[in-house]
């Protein structure tokens, strides 16, 4: 039920990705669960100051504060084009905005914690977001309960001993951890933790308003899609690659790409290199409203994710269920992660991760046979509905947030 005004516990939600305006094509999957527990939790959020974005604002019922930790124009590390972690294999010269992003969070959380009482915080990914605040927290001696929610970076491509005590440290102080696969709970439990401490719930796709199937638009028999950042775990190289050996089983086989990053020039390098200039179609990052067409209208969307030589790879693959929830047919990558959505042979296909040959296989076994691509189509959108639409992943947020709220010390 829905609270009101002072009734409502104050919450604090702290990330770095979130959407700098209305219609920012960049993931809004923070934006989107906290705008449906602002109904319930009187919420504010924190992330770092971008070129374009208002230094504070309300958005949705979300108290929104960006911090500042660099001279204006400079602050794009953490946005966007591929995250933090992407931002710093782009470019070294972004290193030098670590400390600098480090200190401006945790000043930022410094004076807002010692002004103002929260009843609850909710830190997005481990490091640096869940690192900053137990910081903060031990320096005020603050004991507002913490949930920290993992998304798959911050725990698979920080490795080495120093990242994976800090890791373990982080995750120990804080009350729950929440991870959005079973294959990352499974990597959070052989790091040691106990396993009463984490738990899976994944981020939400609006499967019931927004990613539909629509049966007014005719699929393509022919347009593969790609949608997400150009970024090394993507595997979009695997992809572009495959092509002309799709393009000569399948003559009018086109791909289209919804998304940037910081790959795209090497990506369009390979398009140039095997004369896939009239087959591939760059579309740029698409707003969210675009996104359903593109998925009504292909043949299959194809994800060829990979592990990537830093050890990053996906936490679950949201556009995967997005897909799937508009009736589009998917295939995807072999990776643990992707097992909470894909049943090959059932609702998709999945193939090895990085293999050239069974990626061309699957997307030409697929072009080949409609009556293939109509029943997974079918049992795509099933399958996803009840476990990732947004109401129902608020709703267990919602019931977390209830059980930790009991712990805030009184004043």
């Amino acid at each position: 039920m829905e609270k009101k005004g002072e009734n409502r516990s104050r919450v604090l939600v702290v990330t770095s990705t979130f959407p700098r305006w209305k219609d920012d094509p960049e993931p809004a999957f923070v934006f989107e669960l906290s705008r449906r527990l602002a109904s319930s939790f009187d919420i504010t959020l924190i992330s770092p100051r971008s070129h374009g974005s208002k230094k504070s604002e309300t958005m949705a019922g979300i108290r929104v504060i960006r911090f500042p930790y660099f001279f204006k124009r400079w602050e794009n590390l953490a946005t966007h084009s591929g995250g933090i972690l992407n931002r710093l294999r782009a470019n070294r010269l972004n290193y030098l905005l670590v400390p600098f992003f480090l200190f401006g969070l945790i000043l930022a959380l410094f004076r807002l914690l010692r002004k103002e009482r929260f009843d609850l915080i909710h830190a997005h990914w481990i490091i640096p977001q869940g690192l900053s605040v137990v910081l903060v927290r031990f320096l005020l001696r603050d004991k507002t309960p913490v949930i920290c929610t993992s998304h798959g970076g911050d725990l698979f491509a920080l490795r080495g001993r120093v990242f994976h005590w800090l890791k373990k440290r982080v995750i120990s102080s804080c009350h729950a951890l929440t991870v959005v696969s079973n294959a990352m709970r499974n990597t959070v439990l052989d790091m040691g933790v106990a396993p009463e401490k984490v738990k899976v719930i994944s981020m939400g796709v609006d499967l019931a308003n927004f990613y539909t199937p629509d049966p007014a638009i005719e699929r393509s028999n022919n347009e593969l899609l790609f949608v997400g950042r150009f970024v090394e775990k993507k595997g979009l190289n695997v992809l572009l690659n495959v092509m002309p050996q799709v393009i000569k089983a399948h003559p009018d086989a086109c791909l289209t790409l919804a998304g940037a990053g910081p790959m795209e020039g090497r990506l369009k390098n390979i398009v140039r290199e095997k004369n896939l200039t009239d087959k591939v179609v760059f579309l740029g990052m698409r707003p969210q409203s675009e996104l359903p067409l593109l998925y009504r209208r292909s043949a299959i969307a194809v994800f060829p994710f990979i592990v990537a030589e830093s050890g990053d790879q996906e936490g679950l693959g949201l556009v995967v269920v997005e897909a799937m929830g508009c009736g589009c047919p998917v295939t995807a990558s072999d990776l643990p992660a992707i097992h909470d959505t894909i049943i090959h042979g059932k609702n998709g296909l999945m193939v090895s991760p990085g293999s050239p040959e069974m990626l061309a296989s699957a997307i030409t076994k697929l072009l080949s046979d409609a009556e293939l691509r109509l029943q997974l189509s079918r049992e795509a959108r099933n399958s996803v509905v009840d476990k990732f639409d947004w109401e129902r992943v608020a709703y267990r947020y919602s019931k977390l947030y209830q059980k930790y709220l009991v712990l805030r010390s009184p004043v």
